[in-house]
């Protein structure tokens, strides 16, 4: 399976695994499995150390760096055709530009969006990994 982390997936595997269910955690550790973060959760978790709501007991950058090595994780970028397409997505999707982005990169990467956003997990054109089971 190859999954793309939402960007509280990737807090919770990283921070806490309990927030995440048996199968996520399963898939986590099977080495088969390929993850991926999109470089858009990394602006979102900025945005959170930086308003307080997230606190890190590493700088940021050395957080993201070792976060994804524990992980195994591919770093993909956020292109011109993923912020293009992201507002070209079949309707209806919900406004979170975030959300835009890492759906789309999802579906340009051909990935699972591994998530416990019920809004993402009901859209029909993306594949999905409920996070939470």
């Amino acid at each position: 399976m190859k999954l793309l982390l939402d960007t509280h997936v990737w807090i919770w595997a990283a921070e806490d695994p309990r927030h995440l269910g048996r199968r996520m955690r399963a898939l986590l550790e099977d080495v088969r499995c390929e993850r991926a973060v999109c470089a858009v959760s990394t602006l979102e978790i900025a945005r959170l150390v930086w308003s307080g709501d997230m606190v890190l007991q590493i700088p940021l950058g050395e957080w993201v760096e070792k976060s994804l090595a524990d992980l195994r994780a591919d770093s993909l970028p956020v292109t011109h055709e993923i912020a293009i397409e992201a507002y070209a997505l079949p309707e209806p999707f919900h406004r979170d530009p975030a959300d835009r982005q890492i759906v789309e990169c999802a579906r340009l990467h051909e990935l699972r969006v591994a998530t416990a956003d019920d809004r993402i997990l009901a859209w029909k054109h993306v594949g999905t990994v409920d996070a939470r089971k």
